[in-house]
Order: structure tokens, then sequence, then C-alpha cells
């Protein structure tokens, strides 16, 4: 009896032997799946603020100001190589054709050299009549200038349209921009204005709205520079099936289910609850959290994009194990250990 006892305690012994193994290995798999977790939780955005002395371009406002959009008292200044002919009313044989040098100046009969340059033609009539009258030449004299051919009087577009517009004087925003082209599907609706003479450039913004397009069409003036921007993207990061960066076309609303559904939709993996809109302006960044799966099914609305939004759509560290086939694998691993320890 006392030996049977003992044969069925040591068989305890064994059996729990077996288990705590058991439960070790278990033990083991569970940590190993926890790294995995904790691997895939680290490469979430944290969303750093910018400091206050980190360089950033902040975007201009659209210039309001009408001084600058409709300045007055705009003429025709000369430059190098325009070529001009000088006409003197009762000496038809003086008429002159003569081209601006690179120093400005321009060579008369009677006269000698005459600097013209950044003169308007008015000016260089007076001018041209003075020296005339303080040679002693005429008591009177009467100028006129032709303008016949101006390489400067051009107005440069650059960015996503290239051209070099002749403009003899002024012509309307909407007018160059056709000359060079007409706008790509890639420009943006804001336009900047460089114009010699003013300190800031001129922000145009072409809008949407056919009915309040002439107050975009302002004038552009010789030398003037227009650039075309290009239109703005927004970028698609963490569990999508497609990241990267989705233009936004002009004159179209972007919202979230569409840039979603360029991506390819949202992985299985994502926590859906928690996507995150993530917009800068200057140095201030906003955290925007949606659920997209509430977006998808109609029961919140569903967001309209900006340029440079960031959509960031976070990993669930238990949806990506499954995903990945980390459970299964490890579920193996664990039955192929208790096989062994139970033989």
């Amino acid at each position: 009896m006392r030996q049977r006892q003992d044969l069925l305690w040591a068989k305890r012994q064994r059996n729990g032997l077996r288990n705590d193994r058991s439960l070790s290995w278990l033990t083991v798999a569970s940590l190993l799946l926890l790294c995995m977790m904790s691997g895939s939780a680290e490469a979430q955005f944290s969303g750093p603020a910018l400091g206050a002395s980190t360089p950033v371009d902040v975007p201009l406002p659209p210039t309001t100001d009408r001084r600058v959009l409709y300045p007055t008292g705009r003429d025709i200044h000369l430059g190098q190589g325009d070529l001009l002919t000088v006409h003197l009313y009762g000496a038809p044989d003086y008429a002159p054709p003569v081209r601006v040098s690179l120093d400005g100046s321009i060579q008369l009969p009677l006269i000698g050299a005459v600097r013209v340059e950044d003169l308007t033609i008015h000016q260089a009539e007076n001018l041209i009549a003075e020296r005339l009258k303080a040679a002693g030449m005429y008591r009177n004299p009467q100028v006129t200038i032709q303008l016949t051919e101006s390489p400067s009087q051009n107005v440069t577009v650059t960015g996503e349209l290239h051209g070099v517009i002749p403009v003899p004087g002024e012509k309307r925003l909407f007018d160059v921009l056709a000359a060079a082209g007409g706008l790509p599907p890639s420009a943006s609706h804001t336009v900047t204005i460089n114009r010699p003479g003013v300190s800031q450039p001129i922000v145009v913004d072409l809008g949407t709205n056919p009915m309040l397009s002439e107050q975009a069409n302002v004038p552009v003036f010789a030398k003037d520079t227009v650039i075309v921007s290009r239109v703005g993207a927004v970028y698609l990061l963490g569990a999508f099936k497609t990241q990267g960066a989705i233009p936004i076309q002009q004159n179209s609303p972007l919202t979230l289910m569409q840039v979603a559904a360029v991506g390819g939709g949202p992985g299985f993996e994502g926590k859906y609850n928690d996507l995150r809109i993530i917009r800068s302006s200057g140095l201030d960044r906003k955290v925007v959290h949606v659920d997209i799966k509430k977006v998808i099914n109609g029961t919140e609305p569903d967001p309209v994009l900006q340029a440079d939004d960031i959509i960031f759509l976070p990993t669930d560290p238990m949806k990506a194990a499954i995903k990945s086939g980390g459970i299964s694998t490890l579920m193996g691993i664990a039955s192929i250990l208790i096989l062994a320890v139970r033989q």
C-alpha cells in the first residue's frame, strides 16, 4: 500500500513538472508576441512641434490694396535694346532711328549722347528738346519719339507656365496667362507677381467663382514676373494600402473618402477610430482625430482636406500581428513545444 502511494505521488510530480514546462513555453511565446506588438507601436507618429527659430515658408495672404493692384500713372519706361525713331516737327529730315545702348544712352545728330534709360517716352522727348535748345539748334523744338521695337517691354511667366510675353505698356493678367498657354491642371489658383519698385510680392487669388473672376483680372505691366505655383498635395501615411502624395486638382475639393479611395482604402491593421489629419500653418500644427469607419458608414461628415495635409492612420499591433501571421506562427511553435514536453 505504501509503495502504491509513493508511485502515485511520483506520477503527480511528473505531471506537475510537465504542466510547469508547458506554462513556461506559453509564457515565452506570449513575451515574443508582446515584443512583436511593441515593435509595431514604435512606428506611430508622435507629432513633434516646430521650434520658434525653425525657418518656415509662411504663405502670403492675397493682396487687397487697390493702390498696388491697380496703380495709376504707369507709363512705358525705356530700357536697353529699345529701338526708337525720333521725329522733329518741321524738320522731316531729322528722323534718326536709334537703339538704346547697354549704358542706357542713345546717339543723336547735333547733340550726341543722351541717357534715356528708365525715362518715360514723354520725359525722353522733353530731355531731347532741352538738349537741342541748349545747343542753339532750335528755339522751340517739338520732339516726338516712336517706340518701334522693345525687347525690354516684356512680362516673364514662370513656374507651371513658361513664357516671355510682349507687353507694350499694360495687359490684363488673364491675357498674359492665355498667351503663355493657359493654366495647366497642375497649376494653383494663386498667382504671385513680382513687380519692380514694389517691396512685397503681389498675391492674386484667381478663385473658383466665374462671377468674381473680374476681380482677379488685374493689370500687368512690362518687367513684371508672374509666378504660377504648383497645386498643393495631401500625403498618406500609415496603414493604407498605398502611401504617398496625392495632388489636389484645381477648383475641385478633395475629401478624406476620396483620398482613402486613391490610397487603396485603409488596411485591416489600421486603427480606424484614431485616424489623424495633421495640418500645418506656418509654425502652428494641429492634429484632428477622425473615426474613418464612421465616415465610411456615413455617420460622421466627410472632412474636406487642404494642401499639405498629412493623413496618418496608426497601426493596431494586434491586427498587424494577425495580418502578418505572427499569432499563428507563435501558436504553432507553442504547440510543437508542448508536444515535445509531453513526449
